[in-house]
């Protein structure tokens, strides 16, 4: 959906467009609460809570004071949000629980999962069993078995490369792969990211593996209070140890590294970007004015246009930033009080599959029953969005892309000729 500008006049009630639903809600006035014209889930508790289901509604969600500045027109994500990352309070969104295929920025759910876990000057020697099962198409970082590396080393390759071969090493130091799935479930849950559903920790495509703008920024902001996890997401290049010395990776996030063209954007902080066939060009990412700092999610841009990620991201931190006072949250990030165990109904009364329980005991139970349909040669069915509300997407138009400078890797950055797995 391409947002188009609105008028002042259009304050007051529901626009409705040809290409999608445009929610503007007016600010409350002390005197009385704004008036709700679309159904909202029944929630008790906080204002808070009732913002928070809000964003389960289709649809654009903003509530401008009179004279603030448009949202950009040039947004055509799928899903999209901007927050304020110090408060946690939404100040736009575009069908922000939409559960659509995350690609590499689930690397963000990954890495405040292990983080806290993995010494950062601890060192491993890298077994054939660590890099076994990574996906064809992967973007790789150049991990080599029977070499030792620095925690700090694999996570700069996580970082800036997108590599699913050190995602796969570090995963193995955290306790196993089927582990940090488990872990990443939990750690979703506990954040409140209740849209999200973990198969393969690297963002590689997977049946079921979904995630959504919201999720995506609770994780983002999550890692922005660890000083680890905003030194790797802000690093733009740095060596990466080979078997003759080192070689240069690039962070392949191009409004932090200005690659392709893309405008630098000031003050960027960073995060992770990520791309995949079905998830198109996906992008979390922050940046810093003043004392202010924001955090936009966007996932699989649609119109076509040449770094369409980065620039829609780019419109959404100016909006932001420019709207500083004048507007009203219309959500948080935070966790309510008592987040319930399911997420709020979503569209024409259908709940979000894949909440029903919560607890080690449910994760355990979905690994068994994906580890026991591996072994009798199916796929794994996790929890996928409902029909006609998204899905994921094949074909987008968006470009894979890689860590290395120049081809310094060596041999190739991939691990096979698909385009599937994440490249970025």
């Amino acid at each position: 959906m391409i947002i188009r500008s609105v008028t002042r006049s259009a304050l007051s009630g529901t626009v409705a467009l040809a290409t999608g639903l445009l929610v503007l809600l007016p600010a409350p006035s002390p005197a009385a609460a704004p008036t709700r014209t679309e159904p909202v889930p029944p929630a008790a508790g906080s204002s808070r809570a009732a913002d928070r289901t809000l964003l389960y509604e289709p649809g654009t969600r903003v509530r401008p004071a009179p004279g603030a500045p448009s949202l950009p027109s040039d947004v055509s994500a799928l899903s999209w949000l901007v927050a304020d990352a110090g408060t946690g309070d939404v100040l736009a969104a575009h069908d922000a629980h939409r559960r659509l295929p995350p690609a590499s920025t689930l690397k963000t759910l990954f890495a405040v999962t292990a983080l806290p876990h993995l010494s950062e000057h601890a060192r491993h020697t890298v077994t054939e069993d660590d890099l076994a099962g990574i996906g064809e198409g992967s973007s790789l970082v150049g991990v080599i078995p029977g070499q030792s590396y620095r925690v700090a080393d694999l996570w700069r390759g996580v970082f800036l490369s997108s590599g699913n071969d050190a995602v796969r090493v570090l995963a193995a130091m955290n306790g196993g792969w089927d582990s940090t799935v488990t872990q990443m479930r939990e750690k979703a849950r506990m954040l409140g990211a209740l849209d999200t559903h973990v198969v393969s920790p690297d963002g590689y495509d997977e049946p079921g593996q979904v995630s959504s703008a919201y999720d995506l920024a609770v994780f983002g902001r999550t890692g922005l209070a660890s000083p680890e996890f905003v030194r790797y997401s802000s690093t733009a290049e740095a060596q990466f140890p080979g078997d003759k010395g080192t070689y240069g990776i690039q962070n392949t996030n191009r409004l932090l590294s200005g690659a392709g063209g893309v405008e630098r954007y000031p003050g960027l902080i960073g995060v992770k970007n990520g791309y995949t066939s079905r998830a198109g060009n996906t992008l979390v990412a922050a940046a810093r004015r003043g004392d202010r700092t924001l955090l936009v999610t966007v996932m699989n841009p649609q119109s076509g246009a040449y770094q369409a990620v980065y620039e829609e991201a780019r419109s959404l931190l100016d909006w932001g930033f420019a709207a500083e006072g004048q507007v009203t949250p219309v959500g948080s990030l935070r966790p309510a009080p008592a987040d319930p165990v399911t997420p709020p109904r979503l569209r024409a009364g259908k709940p979000v599959r894949g909440g029903a329980r919560s607890g080690a005991d449910e994760t355990e139970r979905i690994l068994r029953t994906e580890r026991k349909q591996r072994t009798q040669g199916t796929e794994g069915a996790g929890p996928t969005e409902p029909a006609g509300t998204g899905g994921t997407v094949s074909g987008v138009v968006g470009e894979p892309m890689t860590g290395a400078l120049g081809g310094a890797h060596g041999p190739e950055v991939r691990s096979g000729a698909g385009a599937s797995g994440p490249g970025g």
